[in-house]
């Protein structure tokens, strides 16, 4: 998870314009054994949070940043996510979400509902069932795919590409009951093809972990967050990104 595979060279002269800040979390939980770095205790994650509430910060699901930004309604929203669909992002993430009024997006793996995250070293954490990911999307917040079984698609064959992008997105539809608008890339592994499956799949994009600003709404970069990021370290990574903005002559909303 922790390392992008994008395996090919990026288009010339295709540059997504203004492009969105993007938080990128994944267990909100006590994980005594986390060689991964990807657990934040609630303790943390509500500090994290109320750093972006101080500064008129609030944080929205993908798909609610993009239309917003489509509007030109964007400032002050960050969007924020959540990789592999822990089932402790209901018990703790979506309640601390809620008491700020913020939202999320939670991308579920299909093949692995109510199952393990048997991918990664360590004891396996729980992911969420069919009801945890109901209670997520009847919160209002948006669930997006994270493929089926957690694979890297960099380099797949169309079968797995097939599997894992366009059949995921239509089981966890039917489970949530609408269209899915998002995708995310386990590992960050992608290259062309797997980008031309998201869309050719009816994403309206696509999360991927570090990307080019060249590839477009289908490998949208992401900020990753972690246990050892204080409030005083979220504060740091907006001025970073926004400074970057600047120089580089784009907007922060």
């Amino acid at each position: 998870m922790t390392a992008a595979l994008s395996h090919d060279s990026a288009p010339s002269g295709r540059r997504l314009p203004h492009l969105p800040l993007i938080m990128m979390y994944h267990s909100i939980g006590v994980r005594p054994h986390d060689p991964n770095d990807l657990a934040v205790t609630p303790e943390r994650f509500e500090e994290q949070m109320a750093a972006l509430s101080r500064r008129g910060l609030r944080g929205v699901s993908v798909a609610e940043l993009l239309a917003a930004r489509a509007a030109g309604s964007a400032r002050g929203l960050i969007g924020l996510t959540f990789d592999d669909g822990y089932a402790d992002a209901v018990e703790h993430a979506l309640p601390i979400l809620q008491s700020f009024g913020f939202s999320a997006t939670s991308f579920v793996l299909s093949g692995r509902i109510g199952g393990a995250n048997e991918w990664d070293e360590g004891t396996p954490w729980p992911l969420l069932d069919e009801a945890g990911i109901r209670r997520w999307a009847d919160a209002g917040f948006e669930v997006g795919s994270h493929g089926a079984m957690h694979v890297a698609l960099a380099g797949a064959d169309p079968e797995v590409l097939r599997t894992e992008v366009a059949d995921s997105r239509r089981k966890l539809s039917d489970l949530v009951g609408k269209p899915l608008s998002g995708y995310c890339y386990a590992y960050g592994s992608m290259d062309a093809a797997a980008r031309s499956a998201v869309a050719e799949a009816g994403y309206d994009y696509a999360c991927a972990i570090i990307s080019r600003l060249s590839l477009g709404p289908q490998a949208l970069p992401r900020i990753y967050v972690g246990q050892g990021h204080t409030s005083k370290h979220i504060v740091k990574m907006l001025y970073t990104y926004r400074l970057h903005r600047r120089i580089s002559g784009r907007n922060t909303d």
